[in-house]
């Protein structure tokens, strides 16, 4: 009786058979035992797919074009927070840098196979330890007898690698394109009172980032550089758990100036407003924003600050408050001719200034105009910028992740 043979046990041979020895049965069939990659989809980001825009002035305003000439554009899939960063994210943050200092200064650490200390997350921070009386202000800088954090203290380092650098410099090692930077992390509470003259904000700053009321509230006084910075931390974060399951992703961090502009007008080339639109209110009357409108009738649109960062109806992309709010860094620098100059693909204006630079050389483009503005910078197509060392209460950010494929419907 002839014996068939199982396909299957054809099939487990044959696998055996190639990946035996490392020139994998003499046959061209890579490297074996890769890791599997299935794309992620991280938590409070959606997807925004590859696609083109036209770039420019979303209205027949003729001074704004010498700043926004009109151009098409094509830019890869990314994902991106569905709402700006919150105050309680942010706390997160703020949370990590303050026990970081703390078990530093309780030396609990930790120490690899290769020498390399870490600090322990496993140990109690005991806070009555007199040891940490130096991260609380101190005699005279209480304040009606209250154990307050001593913000000064709170400093974080985060490295950013200089690419454009490294492509054009073959001389060089790899150590002169390494960039890092010591910042301030707490975000500049006293923004709500230098930013208005003879106006009482003083509640604002005393509350706004520590009470649970605003815990889901957009952060405000974060520079460029913080917003950085958070963006960073979060890459770690991300990737210390991603460590024990997989293969890590990209970097998180700012969205370039024209990935927010496409991202805004949630797949409606030339919308002038992120819901699509031609007005700021929809048939009812009612406002689909968080401005000013009219003269000084700030509360008119249901917020007199900022409102919570879900608040309106998100675009068709599922992006919530991509106009007014707050403003939102990106990573692009501001240049007011930089639309003629730049590549049509996946355009991006990147300087990194110095503290010794020229204020012209600091500013950073802003985009979605924030609760304070008119109507004009609602605008998707409306440029601003602000210098990258500024805090105001009116600009926060949300980050962006770059989409590794294609498409997410490749996998």
């Amino acid at each position: 009786m002839k014996k068939i043979l199982n396909p299957l046990s054809i099939l487990f041979a044959i696998l055996v058979l190639a990946s035996c020895g490392t020139k994998q049965n003499g046959q061209l069939i890579g490297v074996l035992e890769r890791p599997s990659w299935k794309g992620i989809n991280p938590y409070g980001m959606v997807y925004v797919p590859s696609g083109t825009l036209h770039i420019g002035p979303s209205d027949q305003d003729i001074t704004n074009t010498f700043v926004q000439r009109s151009k098409s554009i094509s830019i890869s899939g990314f994902y991106m927070d569905d709402t700006e960063i919150t105050n309680n994210e942010y706390r997160q943050f703020v949370y990590y840098i303050k026990d970081s200092i703390a078990h530093a200064s309780l030396d609990h650490f930790y120490e690899d196979d290769y020498g390399n200390e870490y600090i322990d997350w496993e140990y109690e921070i005991d806070w009555t330890d007199e040891t940490l009386e130096d991260m609380f202000y101190q005699g005279e800088d209480k304040f009606a007898g209250k154990k307050e954090l001593d913000v000064s203290k709170m400093e974080y380092e985060y490295e950013w690698y200089d690419w454009a650098k490294a492509a054009h410099d073959k001389v060089s090692n790899r150590t002169a394109h390494i960039k890092r930077k010591n910042v301030l992390i707490y975000p500049d509470t006293l923004v709500w009172i230098r930013d208005f003259a003879y106006s009482y904000n003083e509640p604002m700053t005393r509350n706004y980032f520590w009470h649970p009321a605003f815990d889901d509230y957009p952060v405000v006084g974060v520079d460029w550089e913080m917003s950085n910075a958070f963006c960073y931390w979060r890459t770690k974060l991300w990737n210390s758990y991603q460590s024990e399951t997989g293969v890590n992703s990209e970097d998180f961090r700012l969205p370039t100036e024209h990935e927010w502009e496409y991202a805004a007008r949630g797949g409606h080339d030339l919308a002038p407003y992120p819901w699509g639109g031609y007005y700021l209110r929809n048939s009812k009357g009612c406002l689909l924003a968080n401005f000013k409108p009219g003269r000084g009738n700030y509360p008119e649109d249901g917020g007199l600050y900022t409102v919570k960062a879900d608040a309106y109806f998100p675009n068709d992309y599922g992006l919530y408050n991509m106009s007014g709010n707050v403003s939102e860094w990106t990573s692009t620098s501001f240049h007011e001719n930089a639309y003629s100059f730049l590549h049509d693909l996946n355009p991006d204006l990147k300087f990194d200034a110095t503290e010794e630079d020229s204020e012209a050389q600091k500013r950073k483009v802003i985009r979605g105009g924030s609760w304070k503005d008119i109507g004009f910078f609602l605008q998707t197509g409306t440029r601003h910028w602000e210098f990258q060392d500024t805090t105001k209460s009116y600009v926060g950010f949300r980050c962006a992740l770059t989409f590794l494929g294609r498409s997410i419907n490749d996998f």
